[in-house]
């Protein structure tokens, strides 16, 4: 008989020596992995739970040994099940980025910040490790489609026609080389406050604690940086962003700024305009509200990085297709067929 999911995961703790240990619920997030707290004995650890056949714990379990080889600060992995997806994890507490600054930390958001793009320079100074995904043409390309497939018809009304979709398509392939025309280099893809945690004690790179590099791939070294400073969770003032910005350059005199700027709108523009995509799949599709609240201020980030000169065919695109008026609101989940309650205020 096959087994449960708890039992299964009773029993990769039992194995761990965690199966008398309590457990608390601490996080979720898009995908279908979930997270507890397990305490016993006065330890604590933390437990990945992530189903096989919807997510696979392989590249996190990979990426973890790189980055503590690397002398940075992942959870160490004191036990895993790869085949059923279960992770042990070091807990490294609580002190996300964003909760730190949302405390009003007393020192501010500046040595956060400046730790973590400094380990980003650092990163990006290593090799990457062989085998990492790719972040080419076909994927740039496949992820800002999400926008067509379930932003633009939840706000319009209206699916993409042929027309509409090549012209999309063609406006990106103009973009795409200031994306993937740069050095590339190891990108964690999902590098932003609410994956970080605070660890100051730890000193140097390790003070940035790091949780969710799974979809680590080789891509443009800006991303990373647009991934903290274009955070779809909480506002980064513009003139604190830039200084950021400039003290990655500062750091990286291998750099040219001009090019570098160039892709850091065009990539952070690829990254927004597929979230904007995935936050309306996880409503429509998913029935996750919750992502909703912040859509205004990743179209915010979106329009910041159109405005850049070289991303004038996406921009004339999103002038015909979507109005101004339109990227403020909440896809509707009655263009879908799907219960009007699952929706927030428009």
């Amino acid at each position: 008989m096959t087994k449960t999911r708890a039992s299964a995961r009773a029993d990769f703790l039992a194995r761990a020596g965690w199966g008398k240990a309590n457990r608390r619920a601490i996080a979720g997030d898009a995908s279908f992995r979930r997270y507890d707290r397990l305490a016993q004995a006065g330890e604590t650890a933390v437990l990945m739970d992530a189903p096989p056949g919807h997510e696979d714990v392989r590249p996190f379990v990979r990426m973890a040994g790189v980055l503590a080889e690397w002398g940075l600060s992942p959870p160490a992995i004191l036990a895993a099940d790869e085949a059923l997806g279960f992770v042990l994890l070091e807990d490294l507490g609580d002190d996300l980025f964003s909760a730190v600054l949302g405390a009003g930390g007393r020192d501010g958001e500046r040595p956060l910040y400046e730790a973590a793009v400094d380990l980003l320079v650092n990163l990006q100074e290593r090799t990457p490790p062989v085998g990492l995904p790719l972040f080419d043409e076909q994927r740039i390309l496949a992820e800002v489609e999400l926008f067509l497939d379930w932003a633009l018809p939840g706000l319009t009304g209206i699916g993409p026609s042929a027309p509409v979709r090549a012209a999309f398509r063609t406006a990106w392939l103009e973009v795409v080389p200031h994306i993937v025309g740069n050095p590339q280099t190891t990108v964690l893809f999902d590098y932003h406050a609410d994956n970080l945690i605070w660890l100051p004690e730890r000193g140097g790179d390790r003070r940035v604690g790091l949780l969710d590099f799974q979809d680590a791939v080789l891509g443009p070294a800006a991303l990373d940086l647009v991934s903290l400073l274009e955070d779809a969770r909480r506002d980064v003032a513009p003139a604190f962003a830039e200084a950021m910005v400039e003290r990655y350059l500062l750091a990286s005199p291998a750099t040219e700024p001009t090019r570098f700027r160039t892709a850091y709108a065009a990539t952070g523009a690829q990254r927004n305009t597929r979230i904007i995509g995935v936050f309306a799949r996880l409503f429509l599709r998913d029935g996750k509200p919750g992502y909703l609240k912040v859509l205004p201020r990743v179209w915010r980030h979106l329009e910041r990085d159109l405005a850049q000169p070289a991303l004038a065919p996406v921009r004339q695109w999103f002038s015909r297709e979507v109005p101004a008026a339109l990227r403020r609101l909440a896809p509707d989940p009655a263009r879908f067929g799907l219960p009007a309650q699952l929706g927030v205020d428009r």
